[in-house]
């Protein structure tokens, strides 16, 4: 398995289940929201909820299908930074063998423009420290 910073559990719910006993593909999607989150809270120490990001752009590959029963984690870790944007590559993972890859890039931008501003100082620093 490749080589990441951060790794958070998922739990796998009945809802999350397609009619042939796998989780619906568009549930991997949550599963990476679920994971940035917590890489927000326990990294950057800030609640994602709380910040003014937006998913600018996500990529996901399907490797093989999480199961009902599956423990599922998700690896992350960050990309080279740009001035306002945080690129994320994601490794899901069922039963400790990868289920797809992702990638996606959040953007924070000005609540009141809506235009993109520099990442906090504080940020950076703790996510070059995360490298």
């Amino acid at each position: 398995m490749t080589d990441f910073s951060y790794e958070t559990s998922v739990d796998v719910r009945l809802r999350d289940l397609d009619f042939m006993g796998h989780v619906n593909n568009a549930t991997y999607a949550t599963y990476l929201e679920q994971a940035r989150e917590a890489y927000f809270r326990d990294v950057l120490d800030v609640s994602l909820a709380e910040t003014d990001t937006v998913l600018a752009s996500l990529e996901l590959e399907y490797a093989r299908p999480i199961e009902a029963d599956d423990d599922v984690t998700v690896a992350l870790r960050v990309a080279d930074l740009g001035t306002s944007s945080l690129p994320m590559e994601y490794e899901i993972r069922a039963g400790g063998s990868r289920a797809a890859t992702a990638t996606t890039v959040q953007v924070l931008v000005d609540s009141e423009t809506g235009e993109s501003r520099p990442l906090p100082t504080e940020w950076r620093t703790r996510l070059e420290q995360r490298k």
